[in-house]
């Protein structure tokens, strides 16, 4: 089609690569748009034809290689868009020639290396982005020359240093996001951004700024609508001077070191829409004079030092959707003008000192979905209105002095799915109505003084004892351990006839019982009592107990972070140390992998899985108390240059094992299958006497009935140990586990991570194996287990007994490296069983 001149193919299902240069002669084409479909391999240099080419848009497919130096010798070419593909290497300095260029967006790629000074020739550009790369270093001064750009966008690299002053010279600028990366220093270059004048957006969180906020911040342009600077080290107080910036829509100053009051100039922003200042150590009251932002739909004050009440004038916050302000020291009664607010839609005051009743009509925050007011000092009863609120789905209402019965209108919440009553003094009997809630997966009751018969469908069909312990006086099923139900009409005569024969009885039994008990005490030395494993996994631990334990989750204490949050070392108040697995409840995904983890884990009991010993859960906070393994993980031994000594030979087959009999134990010995989704060496831990231990459940799925696979909306897994079908479909097994395991095996006996430098798309680590055996398995073993072999009862001098420990270890080296090829085979029906597994690996 040599007179084409647009060519958009973008939003499709198209895979393949680009056709070369035999097949590509497009002169005269302007516009070539592929974005959103699926298309791999290289760039092609055939594009370099098309010499009349403007708009590049290649964004959000596989492509590979490097970015194309070529691309600057297009003439009339001005927008460049190539993000999230696969490229990798260097930004090339080629492009800094290309002096035309609008548009450059190499972002959510793989570069790596530090932008090229000369960055800055582009004086044409509006928007850059190099989001989301590897890309290191300092950010260069020069891009201060670029006059013309609007957007610049680095967020998500490894840069340091800090922002430079030249940006002050960008008078066109709009958007500045430098978020996530490693910047640090004081916000002295806020002093020269206050010449951009049309500056709408200034993003500078998750970096290590540190120092207080200059009063300058105030000489930022009124035009700025978006301040976000959270997670940094930044101190002192908020500057009365935000004020100035009478645009703003969104203040996010959360997890800094901020202290003072809240400045009552910022109620004066009208535009404020999101105040977040959580998670820094903020005291004094909430200002009355927060009733001023009218416009205010998110407010998060969680984790300060405040004190006081709530100010009866939020019930002025019309637009309020969110309100969060749990883990401070706020007192008296829940105003009720917050009752009113008709667009509410999160509400969390837990871990506060609030008192007083709940209001008897609550009806009118008919939005409501969350709601969690725990660990207070409330009493009273529950409203019945309560039960009006049909777009709740989570109420935690544990841990205060609630009383009086629990209302039957409760039943009415017919989207609710997380119900915690837990810890409070309700009394009379649980309405049979919560049986109908269809939704409901998640009820408390425990600690309580309920009465009366256990209802026996919904969610009471599969209600655990842990749901309802400390209520002696309810009767149901003897699954739970809970006496069964017994008649409670007997008139009053028939109980005095009852209760006269038994009394006497008891107390002849009594008087027999205290005499056995003084004969057995003089025999008996000592009493046994429970272990503390079990003390430990029959009781709550709190949040308070946790920030003891842990120094309140002090990087000292850190073992080790992951997808869903970081893990730190803990002493209970108890003495016993503890492994403490916080969510990060910022990502999307944190609730659902607690929830997995717990769940498999529950289900799950076997010697070598890391045992769950308590949980500590509310809206906010989310965390797993676990086993703690002194000995680290198995990644760790394979890989760190800091570990101990070498795994030998048989150590290494044992660990193996331990892996291999949990698995059998998952997979075939459960009337549910568990998968686990995720196994690699850092998700293999090793306790005292290093047998090995299978930890993160945080996406195990469960295989229901006949299931043999389960389809997932997403992939989770991590890159080099997901079976080709898991990686390809989404379908997750026992093979694609097998596979993992297989996977595994070949980098415990070669110490080579299977996404190491030496493996890619041309080689990979069962390839590279597969080659050497079993002839050169010598070539690809890790040395360590060549240089400790076997460890035998022969002297060194020996030298038949060597030779016949060498024999021994070749033999059993290979029949293990066979193992492993035939687990990690492409065809999952090719693969050996987890049972068959743990067979041959004992022989």
């Amino acid at each position: 089609m040599s007179m084409l001149r647009i060519f958009g193919l973008g939003n499709n299902n198209l895979f393949g690569s680009l056709p070369g240069n035999k097949s590509f002669n497009l002169p005269m084409l302007q516009k070539l748009g592929l974005s959103w479909n699926h298309f791999t391999g290289p760039i092609q240099p055939a594009l370099a034809r098309s010499n009349k080419l403007e708009l590049l848009s290649i964004s959000i497919n596989n492509f590979t290689g490097p970015v194309p130096a070529w691309l600057a010798t297009m003439p009339r070419l001005s927008t460049i868009l190539l993000s999230a593909n696969n490229l990798v290497g260097k930004i090339p300095v080629e492009l800094s020639n290309h002096t035309d260029l609008v548009m450059l967006d190499l972002s959510v790629n793989q570069l790596e290396g530090e932008i090229p000074p000369q960055i800055g020739y582009l004086r044409n550009l509006n928007y850059l982005s190099f989001s989301t790369n590897l890309l290191t270093g300092k950010i260069p001064e020069s891009i201060g020359n670029i006059s013309s750009i609007k957007t610049l966008d680095l967020t998500l690299n490894a840069f340091t240093g800090s922002v430079p002053t030249t940006f002050g010279n960008v008078r066109s600028l709009t958007g500045l996001y430098v978020d996530g990366n490693k910047l640090s220093r004081k916000l002295n270059f806020l002093h020269a951004l206050s010449n951009c004048k049309n500056l709408s957006t200034l993003g500078i969180s998750s970096n290590s700024f540190a120092g207080s906020i200059p009063d300058y911040l105030g000489n930022l342009t009124s035009q700025l609508q978006y301040f976000i600077a959270s997670s940094n080290s930044l101190t002192g107080n908020i500057p009365d001077t935000i004020a100035n910036l009478s645009s703003l829509t969104t203040i996010d100053l959360d997890g800094n070191q901020l202290s003072g009051t809240i400045p009552v100039s910022i109620t004066t922003l009208n535009n404020l829409q999101e105040l977040n200042l959580a998670n820094n150590t903020l005291t004094g009251a909430i200002p009355e004079e927060i009733s001023r932002l009218t416009r205010l739909v998110r407010l998060y004050l969680d984790k300060n030092q405040l004190s006081g009440s709530i100010p009866s004038t939020m019930g002025n916050l019309s637009e309020l959707q969110y309100m969060t302000s749990s883990l401070n020291s706020l007192s008296s009664t829940i105003p009720f003008s917050l009752w009113r607010l008709s667009k509410l839609i999160s509400l969390n005051l837990a871990y506060n000192m609030l008192t007083g009743p709940l209001p008897r009509d609550v009806s009118q925050v008919k939005q409501i979905a969350q709601m969690d007011l725990s660990s207070n000092l409330m009493t009273g009863g529950l409203p019945d209105s309560l039960g009006r609120l049909q777009m709740l789905t989570y109420l935690n209402l544990s841990n205060n002095s609630f009383e009086e019965q629990i209302p039957s209108s409760f039943g009415e919440l017919v989207s609710i799915e997380t119900m915690d009553l837990s810890y409070n003094s309700l009394r009379g009997t649980i309405p049979k109505s919560l049986a109908n809630l269809t939704f409901l997966t998640s009820l408390n009751l425990s600690f309580n003084k309920p009465d009366g018969p256990i209802p026996d469908r919904g969610i009471f069909s599969n209600i655990t004892l842990q749901s309802l312990r400390g209520n002696d006086a309810l009767w149901g099923p003897s699954r739970l351990g809970i006496s069964p139900c017994q008649s409670h009409h007997k008139s009053p005569e028939s109980l005095i006839k009852i209760i006269l024969p038994v009394a006497g009885g008891v107390a002849i039994l009594a008087t027999c019982l205290c005499i056995l008990i003084r004969t057995k005490i003089k025999k008996c030395k000592r009493t046994s009592v429970p272990s503390e494993s079990n003390i430990i996994n029959y009781r709550l631990i709190s949040f308070h107990e946790l920030v003891r334990a842990t120094e309140n989750f002090s990087e000292d204490n850190l073992l080790g972070s992951g997808n869903f949050g970081k893990v730190f070392k803990g002493q209970l108040d108890d003495e016993s140390i503890v492994a403490v697995k916080v969510l990060s409840m910022q990502h999307e995904g944190a609730s659902v992998s607690f929830d997995a983890e717990c769940r498999a884990l529950r289900m799950a009991r076997h010697r070598n899985l890391v045992k769950i010993l308590s949980t500590c859960s509310n809206f906010e906070f989310k965390a797993l108390v676990l086993q703690y393994m002194p000995n680290g993980s198995l990644d760790s031994w394979l890989h760190s240059s800091n570990s101990p000594q070498g795994l030998g030979f048989l150590k290494r087959l044992e660990i193996m094992l331990d892996v291999a009999m949990a698995m059998e134990y998952l997979h075939h010995q459960h009337t549910e299958v568990v998968l686990h989704c995720d196994l690699k060496p850092s998700n293999v831990l090793l306790d005292a006497d290093m047998t090995a231990h299978i930890a993160d459940f945080g996406i195990a799925k469960l295989l229901l009935g006949d299931d043999n696979s389960i389809a997932l909306t997403n992939m989770p897994g991590t890159i080099g140990y997901m079976a080709p079908a898991y990686g390809s479909t989404g379908k997750a097994s026992r093979m694609s586990d097998v596979f993992s395991y297989g996977i595994m095996m070949l980098e415990v006996f070669t110490g080579k991570r299977p996404t190491g430098p030496l493996f890619g798309e041309e080689l990979s680590l069962r390839q590279w194996v597969t080659e050497a055996f079993p002839t050169r398995l010598i070539d690809v073993v890790d040395n360590k287990v060549l240089s400790q072999g076997i460890k035998s009862d022969c002297h060194a001098g020996d030298e038949s007994a060597s030779r016949e420990q060498s024999i021994i270890l070749n033999t059993c080296l290979a029949s293990v490296i066979e193992l492993s090829l035939q687990c990690s085979s492409t065809m999952p029906d090719e693969r050996t069983a987890m049972d068959k597994v743990v067979v041959k690996l004992n022989k």
